[in-house]
């Protein structure tokens, strides 16, 4: 088995997928190490049971637990095991990582996003800080990402969009609800702005991938046509197929070796057998996911870093990032509307509502207070997992319902209307009190340290959010819901997750440089969501992707550029 590389990535998703891609393209020599299987188009299957209440796709949280910390109503910490809770910060332990089971919606940062502590000032209780990049440097690979990954959509006019190189996108938006034109309509009467969505999705086959079959099994779901853009179907099979890049599942990285300099010698992992192998390389990523990069930095102790990896300030695990904002549904009822749009309502259930709002990206309300930083709204299909939502029919108003009452409960649910729900986004503040560090107690299967990751958050968080889930409400009142509801929430969630490794110019006040290398590391990159100092008001997934296609091109240099035969 070689163990001589050129670079080593360590973990295969969104933040790993651009760097194995660009580097074999390059003419180096990749390794991808991968914890997980290898799965392909036809072992993702719509089974509910597998993907959303089993362990197929994540990691087990009896093998590989984390240790959550949260905060009661009396200011105190408390503690508990994810293992039989509801709480799971695993999204995707495979080849292409999470990437295989996200929504792909997709949404640019803006510029604002790059400037938040020059453009608003502190913001007392949050760690603020600017990027030490500028939109403007990573446009260009945003743009790579819509062609390298396939992104589908269509570019208008509008007074919230962010500055573009090209006029439009590379793939024609995927298929439309009827609810979007709903929102189309709704909007203009309220004054706003609908912004049709791009999504990681192809809408026609390109790059030896089918399109989507739209049958509705989407977030949450792996893509058995290989229309969705994972790291794994768009970016690492075609690493492999260029004969410079291996991927091996099954490698379970226990930790980076450094040397008295301070530079990684080499990788340990543990095999399909369990067995301990190790790998030589000259550069190295870590790419495993904001909290297990931490805690496998903070595993990774040495000579020079006895704190950790690239630990000697503190700062690794600090500062993380989920996604704050706020949430809602409406429901339409059939019999509120005339025959052609309730049978409209009926129809298309695999097609996407692919509608979003940023009106209040920056919000700029008297009432509100001074100008500060809002967010995103998304308009999406209710997920369609019929398990879950007819068990949430089991109680009504009165309480718990059985027999006939909930026949005729589960009846109307399904027959009688169909809900859309709203997902905004806004920023998740950087704060002292959201982190990862390792549990002093805690262990998991191999006997390491697990990590244990406290979710404080921030006020602001809150009030932004809960401006934005009443605008969203508005929006669905007018459309001709009802039960709408809207609200915010404190709790993080565990599908949108960045920080703890965060980049800057100033090796006291951050763990990486500009170009995402470890200021005390000269050959370890990190290149997931870790890098990011704030998290913006949208999903991660391109920013992730784009930055890590940047991170490949600098490691490309530092290798010495492309050579000849590449």
């Amino acid at each position: 088995m070689n163990t001589d590389f050129d670079v080593c990535v360590i973990g295969s998703g969104a933040g790993g997928g651009p760097v194995a891609l660009t580097l074999a393209q390059a003419g180096y020599s990749v390794l991808v190490l991968e914890k997980g299987p290898w799965f392909n188009e036809q072992d993702f299957y719509k089974d509910e049971l597998a993907c959303c209440l089993r362990e197929t796709y994540t990691a087990s949280l009896k093998d590989e637990p984390h240790v959550i910390e949260k905060e009661d109503d009396d200011g105190n910490w408390y503690s508990h095991s994810t293992y039989r809770s509801s709480d799971s910060f695993w999204n995707g332990n495979c080849v292409g990582g999470s990437s295989n089971f996200m929504s792909g919606f997709f949404h640019r940062l803006k510029p604002v996003d790059f400037q938040l502590k020059s453009r608003f000032g502190p913001i007392k209780g949050a760690n603020v800080a600017d990027w030490p990049i500028s939109y403007e440097d990573l446009e260009p690979y945003y743009t790579k990402v819509e062609h390298e990954v396939g992104v589908s959509g269509r570019v208008v006019k509008h007074p919230h969009s962010e500055p573009r190189s090209t006029k439009d996108y590379p793939y024609p938006p995927t298929a439309e609800h009827p609810f979007a034109t709903y929102i189309d309509e709704a909007c203009t009467e309220l004054g706003y702005h609908s912004l049709p969505m791009a999504r990681a999705i192809l809408s026609k086959p390109a790059m030896g991938r089918e399109s989507c079959s739209y049958n509705g099994f989407c977030g949450a779901y792996g893509c058995a046509t290989g229309a969705k853009g994972s790291a794994r179907a768009a970016l690492l099979n075609r690493a492999v197929a260029s004969g410079r890049c291996e991927v091996r599942p099954h490698a379970n990285v226990t930790r980076l070796r450094s040397d008295a300099k301070g530079r990684i010698t080499h990788v340990e992992y543990l095999d399909a057998q369990e067995q301990t192998q190790h790998v030589n390389a000259k550069i190295y990523v870590l790419a495993c996911q904001a909290i297990e990069s931490a805690r496998l930095l903070l595993l990774s102790t040495g000579e020079k870093y006895p704190q950790g990896l690239a630990n000697s300030n503190g700062l690794v695990g600090k500062n993380l990032l989920f996604a704050g904002g706020g949430a809602g549904s409406g429901r339409f009822n059939y019999a509120r509307f005339d025959a052609q749009k309730a049978t409209a309502l009926k129809q298309y259930p695999g097609a996407f509502i692919n509608r979003a709002l940023q009106d209040w990206y920056v919000i700029d309300d008297p009432d509100f207070g001074p100008a500060q930083k809002g967010g995103t709204i998304d308009f999406v299909h209710l997920h369609p997992n019929p398990v879950a939502r007819a068990t949430r029919q089991l109680r009504n108003r009165q309480g718990l319902i059985w027999g006939k009452p909930l026949q005729q409960q589960l009846k109307s649910y399904f027959s009688e209307g169909r809900s859309i729900k709203v997902e905004a986004f806004c920023d998740w503040l950087p704060i002292d009190d959201c982190f990862v560090s390792l549990d002093k107690t805690l262990k998991d299967k191999w006997q390491r340290p697990v990590a244990k990751v406290r979710t404080g958050f921030h006020v602001r968080n809150l009030q932004v959010g809960w401006y934005l889930a009443n605008k969203s409400a508005e929006v669905l009142k007018k459309m001709g819901a009802e039960d709408v509801l809207a609200f915010a929430s404190g709790s993080p969630p565990t599908n949108l997750i960045a920080g703890g490794c965060r980049f800057g110019d100033d090796p006291k006040t951050s763990v990486l440089n500009a170009d995402c290398r470890a200021h005390e590391v000269d050959n370890l990159y990190v290149s997931d969501g870790s890098f990011m100092p704030t998290g913006g008001s949208v999903p991660y997934t391109w920013t992730i992707y784009a930055n890590a296609f940047r991170v490949a091109d600098k490691i490309v240099a530092q290798l010495g550029g492309w050579k000849k035969y590449a």
